[in-house]
């Protein structure tokens, strides 16, 4: 190639770099002139809205007690003793703009009245994204307080039941009692069938032991919603990290589990539920009587499960969280339930009248094949020795 060629090519090199050069300059000045004629978007004055927020916080951290217990779902006391534990023992922090009782408060508005962040944000003045991250740090915040929270029984007699007759001496080595509640969940089309039980909605199948004091002392949840108490139960304690019931103790149970070593249910296919003895309906024979007591004993589970989804409305509705987060929130809410009851009951916990029976004890649903002869045997000589000793205390 000689020179002239070389030249002419270098010519028109330079002759497409100038036309792609003209042709970006005349795109960006069309650009900023639609621009110019484009009307701006007004954004809110940026210090009203944080006038606003600060003051809205203000109102829920110097609020009464009523108004905290309907907004954050636990009283003054234990909502200040919950946000200093987090940050003394480091599990949360203050951030430039969000104060550690800000981020607990937020996370409380959503487990306690099933609030999207869409609805935090417009109480509280924070973007999608710092409401999830904060929700996400204290659900993990408040599952570190498991160990001390979640608590297994001493094994010791109960105070309630060493103090009365009507159950002393009968059930001095009942540590709680052990109940499966329905919590709602949302989860894939695919899998809705294996998640839908005798509720006839999709919902994991929690198991729960609770004490007399109404606490919780151990939780098991994500379990499919038609899959059945018992066979939840039974599976666990076969498990290493299970149910650990001590030697001679036992847990209280509805009529569908078997009664063996550890677990003591009534007696089938009679009267057992409080309210069939309402009025001048007393027990006719040992068996009722029996079932009359274990009955008034067990509905503390029921209590702690009414006290549980009524002050976490999260738990009793469709929740807005992937599956997996679902499963935490039970354990969360149980933990924060164990938490407040440290400080003495409110208003959601419910009378012992209140309860409404949730289970159906006139059928064993086939487990009576699995009972074990001594302790059928036992709880026979607990009732017959009931009945004799009836008229010491009130039936």
């Amino acid at each position: 190639m000689d020179a002239r060629m070389r030249l002419i090519i270098q010519i028109a090199a330079l002759i497409s770099v100038i036309q792609a050069w003209v042709m970006c300059w005349k795109y960006a000045l069309e650009r900023a002139v639609r621009r110019a004629g484009r009307p701006l978007i007004r954004y809110g004055p940026l210090f009203p809205r944080e006038q606003e927020r600060i003051q809205n916080l203000n109102y829920i951290y110097n609020c009464n007690d009523v108004e905290a217990l309907w907004m954050l779902r636990m009283k003054r006391a234990p909502f200040a003793r919950l946000v200093e534990t987090f940050r003394s023992r480091g599990l949360l922090q203050d951030s430039i703009n969000t104060s550690v009782e800000e981020q607990v408060a937020m996370f409380l508005h959503v487990v306690g009245h099933n609030q999207r962040f869409r609805v935090i944000h417009n109480t509280f003045r924070r973007s999608m994204e710092t409401i999830s991250r904060y929700f996400k740090q204290v659900l993990y915040a408040v599952g570190e307080l498991r160990g001390e929270m979640i608590r297994r029984p001493s094994g010791q007699t109960p105070p309630k039941i060493h103090g009365s007759p009507r159950w002393y001496p009968y059930f001095k080595d009942c540590i709680g009692a052990i109940d499966g509640t329905h919590v709602t969940a949302r989860v894939p089309r695919s899998q809705s069938a294996a998640y839908r039980g005798r509720k006839h909605y999709t919902s994991q199948n929690v198991l729960a032991a609770v004490d007399f004091d109404l606490k919780f002392t151990y939780v098991l949840a994500g379990w499919e919603g038609s899959a059945h108490d018992a066979n939840i139960l039974t599976d666990n304690m076969s498990r290493p990290d299970g149910i650990n019931i001590p030697d001679g103790k036992f847990y209280l149970e509805d009529a569908g589990y078997a009664c063996r070593p550890g677990i003591l249910p009534p007696f089938r296919k009679t009267r057992y539920h409080l309210n069939e003895f309402s009025g001048r309906n007393y027990p006719r024979t040992a068996q009722e009587l029996f079932n009359l007591r274990h009955s008034s004993l067990r509905v503390t589970v029921g209590r702690a499960f009414g006290a549980l989804k009524n002050r976490f409305k999260i738990l009793d509705q469709k929740p807005f969280h992937p599956y997996s987060t679902q499963v935490k929130l039970v354990l969360a809410c149980c933990i924060l339930h164990n938490w407040i009851l440290q400080r003495g009951f409110d208003e959601h916990v419910p009378d012992e009248e209140d309860v409404e029976p949730d289970d159906v004890v006139s059928s064993g649903h086939g487990v009576e094949a699995f009972d074990n002869d001594v302790w059928k045997n036992k709880r026979l000589e607990w009732a017959e020795a009931m009945w004799l000793n009836r008229g010491q205390c009130r039936i």
